[in-house]
């Protein structure tokens, strides 16, 4: 057992949105068992029971991170497409990752997933699209190896690009895969690591990467994979409006429509991004159940635009948040993306479409939802024991707690870090540091294999890269 003590505040995200002052979190094994004040008196404890000093923070479920691309850990801020859009992004990045290998792809999970916990996150998927023609098919597995040694719970999905640019496709040919090889990779994995079971710490899904990077037979198959296996789906959709104008010269409709015609609608489907959804389609979204993965520092920062989230939330769309890849958004602050929420769509449809509590719940049931799992994003007893605190006696938040210690966590600025982190019943970050994991060391070698890449692409481009930093900014005469 485990009791988290005298929490300021806690937020348990349960159906009533219960928000408890003063109060405790009893965890017996993996899951909550009580929750409420004077746990220890109530429910007869030891006097010797393991215990956190809870005392000046703020309680959450471990936060749920839906989209993510943990290997472009390795590529952040190349300073080659530092202004340039999502397609353009793509074809610059693809040329970087071709030589990825086994390592790149272990150290960039750790090195993602140590990022998330201290924002918060204690489940999150990774959409690894991203298996390079020299290299072994068993790459996802290296993902899964990494989140087994930090201890995440964890939802990696078997993505792909099946169609390269010689076939209409954009992607380079040397990161492209057959078919074949994917669904019988499918089936590997499904068969090798899916686990259903309550409280599981891994599940697989299927995620064919985008209409304009796979090929339509792909799309079909992999619908027909998963509900053999009931697993969940996963793409990218109407991110751009470059993928609308593809998608209507190649198919003569729009993204969503496209998928869909393919079988990709109901509630085993999540789609990433979602910025050029119209009226109608979110009216299907609610219609079927399909879930939304919110990205909105990577829609900035490629100038994609602002996806429509407080329509979708009025229409009943399960809409969960994402911090996308991590060269797409140069950072993997999943608490930050729920401020950045808060602000974007305040400012563009005004401050009564979205608020504090609004942007912690997609962080938490919302996210929940999105990945079908009904045991994780809350507080409550029989829920998963995933629970964050975050310490509200630092400067960043004073003046602030003593109001609204709950809203203060997305109002009082970003890249705020947790204290304490317990997933599935056992702490792996303690006072600020996640537990046996060295930081230096594995940043030190994350940095140079980010300098492989980056001298691959030079020799690749014929470019110095440190020439086109975009230092001293320039402006027009």
């Amino acid at each position: 057992m485990l009791l988290i003590e005298n929490c300021r505040a806690i937020a348990c995200m349960d159906d009533k949105r219960t928000e408890l002052s003063n109060a405790d979190i009893l965890i017996d094994g993996p899951a909550i068992k009580a929750v409420g004040p004077k746990l220890r008196e109530s429910q007869q404890l030891p006097a010797d029971i393991p215990t956190i000093d809870g005392r000046g923070h703020v309680a959450l479920p471990g936060f749920v991170n839906v989209h993510h691309h943990f290997f472009q850990t390795l590529s952040r801020t190349c300073p080659r497409v530092q202004n340039a859009e999502l397609f353009e992004w793509l074809v610059e990045q693809y040329q970087i990752w071709e030589i990825m290998d086994p390592e790149f792809f272990h150290v960039s999970a750790k090195v993602a997933m140590a990022e998330l916990l201290l924002t918060g996150c204690t489940t999150t998927s990774d959409h690894h699209y991203l298996f390079p023609a020299s290299q072994p098919v068993e790459l996802l597995d290296q993902d899964i190896r990494a989140a087994r040694e930090v201890g995440m719970r964890f939802n990696p999905t078997r993505g792909s690009m099946t169609l390269g640019v010689d076939d209409g496709g954009l992607p380079p040919m040397s990161v492209i895969e057959k078919d074949e090889r994917v669904l019988a990779d499918y089936e590997r994995l499904i068969a090798t690591y899916h686990d259903t079971s309550p409280y599981s710490m891994l599940r697989i899904a299927l995620a064919p990467c985008a209409p304009f990077n796979v090929t339509p037979f792909l799309f079909q198959e992999t619908v027909k994979v998963a509900r053999k296996h009931g697993v969940k789906i996963h793409t990218h959709l109407a991110e751009t409006d470059d993928e609308d104008v593809y998608c209507m010269q190649r198919y003569g409709k729009r993204p969503y429509d496209v998928v869909a015609d393919q079988g990709w609608e109901g509630p085993d489907v999540w789609f990433a991004h979602c910025v050029k959804l119209n009226s109608a389609e979110i009216a299907r979204f609610a219609k079927h159940g399909v879930g939304v993965a919110h990205c909105p520092s990577a829609n900035c920062r490629l100038g994609s635009g602002i996806a429509p989230i407080p329509e979708m939330l009025r229409a009943g769309v399960a809409v969960g948040l994402g911090v996308d890849g991590s060269a797409s958004n140069d950072s993997g602050d999943l608490l930050g993306e729920a401020r950045l929420a808060f602000l974007l769509h305040r400012s563009r449809w005004g401050v009564h479409s979205i608020s504090t509590r609004d942007c912690l719940y997609m962080l938490t049931r919302g996210g929940a939802a999105v990945l079908g799992n009904d045991h994780i994003g809350r507080i409550e007893p029989g829920a998963a024991a995933d629970v964050v605190l975050f310490d509200m006696e630092q400067f960043a938040f004073a003046g602030g707690p003593s109001l609204d210690p709950i809203a203060a966590l997305i109002l009082c600025g970003t890249s705020h870090h947790v204290s304490w982190s317990v997933i599935n019943g056992r702490i792996v970050v303690e006072r600020g540091k996640i537990c046996n994991l060295p930081e230096v060391p594995l940043v030190r070698r994350a940095n140079e294999l980010a300098d492989k890449l980056m001298q691959h692409g030079m020799k690749k481009r014929g470019i110095d890269y440190r020439q086109l930093i975009d230092w001293p900014v320039k402006t027009k005469a």
